[in-house]
This record gives C-alpha cells, structure tokens and sequence, in this order.
C-alpha cells in the first residue's frame, strides 16, 4: 500500500505527529538543515547575481537517501518543517533534492504538535512560500560574505583562525562599549536622609528628606548632611498632605520568544540557548502520564503576542473553575502589536492547552521542562485574569519650615492575575498608616544620615542583552540564543557569575572592526537590514537587490581596510617597558594564536620572543630568576608564569624538557577527602567556565559555580558555592542541604 510521505526536521517531532496520522501516512526527518554553502569556499558567484551553491551538509547524505527513496514510494510529500523562515528554507532544499521525482509536493505548517493542531495543518496544505525562502536565502548569503571576506582581515591582523560575524560583532560591540563605560565610570558621593516618626496612635513610617527651602535635596559631603541632621532633630513634625489614589495594574501580554528568554534567565536561572532547548522539546511533543503523546506550547519562536480566541475561551474557563468569576474580566485580553516590526505570522508562547496545568503535567516532564512549561502556562493564564488593584498613599511631611520628607505605600486591594504571575521588579507591598490625615502631629524617633556612591552601568546578562538587542531591531528573537553562544565559544566574551565580560581578545577585536569596520557594525545599519530582509519576506524586494546593495558597502570597506595592514598591526602593539636581551632594542606586546607575547622590534634581524610574563634569558653572569612563582613539582626548576588560550598558567622554565604546569588562578583546596589537588577554573569545549581539580581525572570534583572554602552551619559540608541574583545579591549556597549564608559569614570566618 502507498503511503504519504510527511518530511519534518526533527527525529522527535516525526513522533510525535505519526501517532496522529496513522499508516497512511510515514513520517521521516531531515535531522535539521540537509544542504547549506560548503564549508571551505565562499559558495556565493559574485559574478552572477550572487547565485549561491549549495552542497549535501557532510554526514546527511544517508539522510538524502533515505528521503528521496520514501518519496520515490510516496503517492504525494507534505513538507512540514517549522513555520518560519528557516523552515521554509530546509522545506525548500527538500524540494530540491525530490524535484526529479515528479511528486506532488505540498507545504503544511503546524503551529502546535497536538492532534488538533497537526490534522488542522493537513487540511490547510498549500505552497512553500517563496518569499521566505528568499528572505532566509539573503540573510545566509550576508552573513557569508561577512565570514569570508571579513574574517581574514582579523587573520592579517591579528591571526588566522579568529571569525567575524554580522550580528555578532553588533552583540560583541554592545558588551564592550558596556564594559568601558563601567571602567570609565567615577563614582559621586551623595547622602540621603530618612526620619522615622509615629503618630499619637504609636503608628510609625519613615519619610525622605526631598527638599530644604524648597529646592530639591542634594547632599553631596558628610558635613552637610550632619547639618541637616542635627536640624531636624530639633524640628517639629506635621503632616502636610495626604494623596491616595487608585491604581489598576493589567497583566502582561503572553511570552514572546525575546520575552520568555528574558524571563528564564531572571527568574529560572536559564541561559537563552536552554531556554530555547527545553521550548524546541515542549513545542514537539512529550508523553503524558495517560500515555497520549503532545506538544505542550505553541511555536516558540514569534514575535507575536496574537492568541487564538480559542485558547482565551479555555483560559478563562479555567480560571473561572479554579479562583472564582471575579477573577475573569468582563471578555477576553487581546494584545496588540506594540512595535511596528513584529512581524504576527504565529501566536504567543502559550500552552497548547490551557486546561493542562503544570502540576498535572510535571511527573512527565523533566525537572528544567516543567520549570519552563509552568512559567509559559502561568504568563498566558495570567494575561487573560482580572486587572490587580492598588492603593497607593503619599504623605508628605513637614519638618519646621525649612524641611519637606515624603513616604509613599500601597496597599493591595485585589491580587488579579498576580494570583498567578507577577513579575519580580514590580512594587511590592509598603504599608502606611491608613488613617493618618491632614494636620495632625508626628513625635519624631530617630534620623539617619546614610551615605551612598552613584553605581556604574551594569555588566550585561544574557538576558538584558536580549532585551536590547529586541529594542534595537537587531537580528531576529529566534537568533539571539544562537548569538549570545556564538560570542562566548570564540573566546570574546566569558560570562562570569551570569556576566558578560568581554574578554582582552574581543576588545581587540572589537576594537579592530569598529575603527575598519564602523558601518558594519553600526546598530543602525544592522536595523536597516532587518527591515530590508522583511521586505524581501513580504515581496517588495528580491533578495538579488539587496544583497547587491550589501556587497557594494561591504567592497568599498574592504578596500579601505586593506590599504594599511601594517599600520592596522602595528597601531595593537603595545610599549612593554623592556628591552630586548639579545639586542637591546624595545620590546612590544603583540597577539598570536595562544593570546598576548613580548617580540623584539628589530625584527626580522633579531626574531627574540616569548610568551608574556616569561622571564628573559640570563646573560653571562647574571642570575636567571623567576619571581616568586614556586618551583616545579616533577623537576624543582623554578616555575614561570605564561599566557595561554585560556588565560594564565605557571609552567616549568625548562619547558620543553619539562612539561609541568599548574593552574594561575587557585581558588582553594580540593574538599574531596584525602585528594590532595587544587580547584581552578577551567573551560569546557562550549567555551563555559567550570572548576575542577587540578589532580583530574584522579579526582572527579567539578562544580559550575565558584567553590567557597567555607563549612556549611546546617550540614557540615566542607564547602559552600557563590551564587548571586538580582534580588538576593551575592551569598553562599550549600550544594548538598540548599542552605543559604551571607558573603559576609563566609569571608569573616
């Protein structure tokens, strides 16, 4: 019996849809991209309207076979790869590889893996979508002229093997312009002023200093501000005004995808990258505990907050059933594009039904999926709840004629949807007394001067750059997780206690294509393309004519870059201080493969180098030496400090005699008993940092989070971890009881 061959891309979503579609149907999948530009040319004819050339992605060939031999069985092929321009673009090299086999060939789209969602698709089969592909094909052909023909200008520069990428170089330049703000940033002083004072009935609340002879208040010394305290201790206390008003809060809108990577992070703890993981699972499909196999969530790369009427129906019937008729409005929340890119081809993030609430789908789930799914349902549950109500209270205080304080609270009256979700930077609740009025004395208990510092900018998290990265307009949401990794795997930028600090080699990078490269790194421009490749989406342009426009900017920096290699080169080194102990001439800094080393400037006649940090050669009659670094464990030579790929390490100074080394950096000894090794950090081949033991694979010790050499109060645990989150700040967690301790327990013990 023929069969209808239905081609997706991921192995896990096919099974998920055969179980709906019976043995009429086989489900076969790409496993992800099975053609793309070839890996060691640039694969674009510059000559012929930039005709790309496209290759078997090495590996898939089995994979090609096996589909054109189903499709060569097959009465008809339904192409049903994700609903975006990705997915058009793998639906479309499918297409490709099955055109001599004289099929009918149609395009389905499935928005959510349930059985609704997928028969749905099937009945609604149409044409692949030429217009995204096209889109998807600019945006490929870009990036690959900007790898290929911008990459080796950092080979001549700097060294061969370093990769330049169009949106990543935007990201790279966002952190470092980050990061020299903060190293540029002076702090002020300034101090604030805060008086408790109760009324008559013993009710207290505590009131800002915010204005003297009625100029707002600007303490910037000690003196002043003691001034003003010994003032108002002698003043006398009344109330001025009472303001209260009403306030109504509205639920947020559903996830988006930039949104739901956002909200991860902050609240989960997930890098964007599993953020998007763990949703590509729920999206297509897990086992229930009833044994029906479905999708959990709608797609999850939109940029939509668009929800089907039907799913608000069912929302709200839940919450109905669940907290009661006063928590459902009066009809259902739509929102409303609310910026004018979003391009609505799907819905929000939401669950794909809304009845299946976490608790009864989490003994299915794994533990970071049901953390997930319940933060996607409790947004969309959320969104479709009654507005929380507030009364907000602001009293402002008179202290003797000169002195005017304020204290300001609210008062939840109806929690709403915040019976669900909420996020963590919204107000909280701040009580004042509800009967003060208008008038009536204050006994005034204590004043407090307190003394502050302006804070720099902070370092970015993944999940602020997302953030602004979405506002800008550069790249799409479903490439930012790709993005964030990219940058870290190259070494430009390391994320540290949830972080991103850009590393010495993507400050020099950045630094290179920003004075070589401005336009192309220039958010406004980056934007401007995004817009231009929409258009290609919606017809209006043909990829040809943007791509053409591309290459013309691109040829001319090029050309521009390349005038002066040497000066390029020679502007990145460095002044060491020292000279050069074979000829006496300066020695500079410069980069290579395996990071920073001291070279002569006499160069090619005198070729002395070494790594940075390494001690010179000694002369007749001068004492070699090494500083303080120790002595070798295997040879007692004395030990030199070096610079490698991944930062500094000790080595012995008869290297390559002797191939000792040890880490820089120790953070302290290793708690596992009786192992007599160190934990450093060190890498992971995704370009993470962990700590280890320096005695590995002897010892297994690993922990992604910074060991603290501090013996937990509640079990005893030899050690502690550094966690830090915007609400709790930094402090110590037991990694076997969970136990919680402040950083100050930890560093006065």
């Amino acid at each position: 019996m023929s069969q209808n061959l239905v081609i997706v891309e991921s192995p896990s979503k096919a099974g998920t849809i055969r179980k709906y579609l019976g043995n009429e149907y086989q489900v076969l999948s790409t496993v992800g991209h099975i053609r793309d530009l070839p890996r060691t040319q640039l694969g674009v004819d510059l000559k012929d309207n930039f005709k790309p050339l496209y290759v078997t992605i090495p590996g898939k060939k089995k994979n090609v076979e096996a589909l054109r031999e189903a499709a060569r069985k097959a009465t008809q092929v339904f192409v049903a790869t994700d609903p975006d321009r990705e997915g058009e673009a793998i639906g479309w090299h499918v297409t490709r590889i099955l055109k001599n086999l004289n099929k009918p060939i149609h395009r389905v789209m499935f928005y959510e893996i349930t059985k609704n969602g997928v028969l749905e698709g099937m009945r609604n089969a149409t044409d692949l979508d030429m217009n995204l592909v096209n889109a998807q094909q600019a945006r490929r052909i870009i990036d690959r002229l900007v790898g290929f023909k911008v990459s080796p200008f950092l080979w001549r520069v700097l060294y061969s093997g370093l990769s330049a990428g169009r949106v990543q170089s935007i990201a790279l330049r966002l952190i470092c312009e980050r990061q020299e703000e903060i190293d540029k940033f002076e702090p002020q002083e300034y101090w604030t002023i805060k008086a408790e004072v109760e009324t008559d009935r013993k009710q207290s609340l505590e009131a800002e200093l915010v204005k003297v002879d009625g100029k707002k208040t600007l303490i910037h010394t000690e003196s002043t501000a003691l001034d003003i305290r010994h003032e108002l201790k002698e003043e006398k206390y009344s109330v001025a005004k009472v303001d209260k008003k009403r306030v109504r809060r509205n639920p947020h809108a559903p996830f988006t995808t930039s949104t739901l990577q956002q909200a991860a992070f902050q609240k989960l703890g997930f890098t964007t990258k599993r953020t998007m993981t763990l949703a590509q699972q729920l999206y297509e499909g897990v086992t229930l505990a009833n044994g029906e196999t479905t999708g959990l969530i709608t797609y999850m790369r939109t940029d939509s907050t668009r929800v089907a009427d039907s799913a608000i129906d069912v929302a709200r019937s839940h919450i109905s059933s669940t907290f009661g008729s006063k928590y459902v409005p009066a009809k259902g929340r739509h929102f409303g594009k609310t910026q004018a890119k979003i391009q609505d081809a799907h819905e929000a993030i939401r669950p794909a039904n809304p009845a299946l609430t976490p608790d009864e789908a989490k003994s299915s789930l794994t533990g970071p999926q049901a953390k997930l799914y319940d933060l996607i349902w409790r947004r969309f549950v959320a969104s479709q709840m009654a507005v929380a109500v507030f009364d907000q209270s602001t009293v402002y205080i008179k202290a003797g004629t000169r002195f005017d304080l304020r204290a300001s609270g609210s008062d939840i009256v109806f929690d709403g949807y915040r019976k669900v979700y909420f996020e963590n930077v919204e107000e909280q609740e701040s009580h004042l007394p509800s009967d003060i009025t208008a008038g009536e004395l204050l006994n005034l208990l204590h004043v407090d001067a307190d003394q502050h510092f302006t804070k720099p900018p902070t370092p970015f998290t993944e999940s602020s750059l997302v953030k602004v990265l979405d506002k800008e307009g550069i790249g799409r949401p479903s490439t930012y997780a790709n993005i964030i990794s990219v940058v870290q795997a190259r070494n430009y930028v390391q994320s540290v206690k949830r972080k991103l600090f850009p590393t010495e080699l993507g400050k020099v990078t950045n630094k290179l294509l920003v004075q070589n490269f401005s336009e192309l790194v220039n958010t406004t421009f980056t934007r401007e393309m995004e817009t231009q490749l929409d258009k290609v989406e919606e017809g209006s342009l043909t990829y040809v004519e943007i791509v053409k426009e591309f290459w013309s900017h691109l040829e001319k920096w090029l050309a521009e870059s390349s005038k002066s290699y040497s000066d390029i080169k020679k502007s990145l080194q460095l002044d060491s201080g020292e000279v050069c102990e074979k000829c006496g001439k300066p020695m500079v800094i410069k980069w290579s493969k395996n990071g920073q080393f001291l070279a002569c400037t006499g160069f090619p006649t005198c070729r002395n180098a070494r790594p940075l940090d390494a001690p010179k050669t000694a002369e007749a009659g001068e004492e070699e030496h090494s500083g303080d670094q120790g002595v070798c464990e295997e040879c007692n030579s004395p030990l030199v400090l070096r610079d490698g790929r991944y930062g500094q390490f000790y080595a012995c100074s008869t290297y390559p005699k002797c191939k000792f080394t040890k880490p820089f950096n120790i953070l302290m000894p290793c708690p596992k008993p009786d192992c007599k090794g160190d934990i450093s950090p060190r890498r992971s081949k995704r370009g993470r940092i962990f700590y280890g033991c320096t005695k590995y694979p002897v010892c297994d010790f690993v922990s992604w989070d910074p060991p603290i050499s501090h013996t937990c109060p509640a079990c005893e645990s030899p050690y502690m971890v550094a966690k830090s989150t915007k609400k709790k700040g930094d402090y110590a967690l037991c990694p076997k009881c969970k136990h919680e301790v402040s950083v100050n327990e930890t560093t006065s013990s």
